[in-house]
């Protein structure tokens, strides 16, 4: 069993669909971040910058990008054109950030690559993950990328687990991904393209394209004793 990444991915929605040329699984192009911007990073800035936000040498940052004070950016990563890294964002290294995406406050992001469009906005960990076209995760998203045990990370199929070869390796969302507030994805997740998960979902695994994930929780309300 594999997991092609034009199952998940619109590859021409990212200047960077060189990174999936070898790819047999779609997590194959995380192992190709740091090789591929040593050799075609070309540290620029042609940005706008509010304020003194902390950007490193080995950065390119589009036309048209705004980063607020308070960001920081240690390279190496690529930002795209038209995105928003707004104040308290923590992007580490080897990010490749597509067009008009934003990375809001409080979220930290390394090894991973986000495609044109996707939005990572508040208080969100994205970590050794793939964000597809217009994927968007709510508040307090987590994307988990080790296990507990630290030992290989495997996704589990219908057929087994499958090894991934990473021992890190958080999720990949596919285009147009909503994954609700405060859900946690366990290392080695796998959600198909246009596929909702409600709030506050755990989840590990493969989900597939088109499918909603539906988190409900029981809550009791009694009347409060008068004083």
């Amino acid at each position: 069993m594999t997991f092609a990444p034009s199952e998940f991915l619109d590859l021409n929605r990212s200047e960077h669909r060189m990174l999936f040329d070898q790819a047999v699984n779609v997590w194959d192009a995380l192992k190709q971040i740091p090789s591929y911007l040593q050799f075609r990073l070309k540290p620029q800035i042609h940005g706008r910058l509010i304020g003194k936000p902390f950007i490193s040498g080995a950065v390119f940052v589009g036309r048209g990008t705004v980063i607020e004070q308070g960001a920081m950016i240690k390279g190496p990563a690529w930002i795209g054109e038209g995105c928003e890294i707004r104040n308290g964002a923590y992007i580490r290294e080897n990010v490749i950030v597509g067009s008009g995406c934003v990375i809001g406050n409080s979220c930290e992001v390394k090894n991973s690559i986000i495609f044109d469009e996707a939005q990572v906005p508040h208080f969100n960990y994205v970590g050794d993950s793939i964000l597809g076209f217009r994927a968007h995760v709510g508040a307090g998203v987590i994307l988990s990328n080790v296990k507990l045990d630290h030992a290989e990370i495997t996704v589990a199929t219908s057929q087994g687990l499958l090894p991934t070869g990473l021992k890190k390796f958080g999720a990949v969302l596919g285009d147009r991904v909503e994954v609700g507030c405060n859900s946690v994805l366990n290392p080695g997740t796998l959600i198909g393209r246009d596929s909702i998960l409600y709030p506050g979902t755990q989840w590990r695994g493969v989900c597939p394209a088109c499918s909603i994930v539906k988190t409900r929780f029981a809550a009791e309300v009694i009347a409060r004793k008068q004083q």
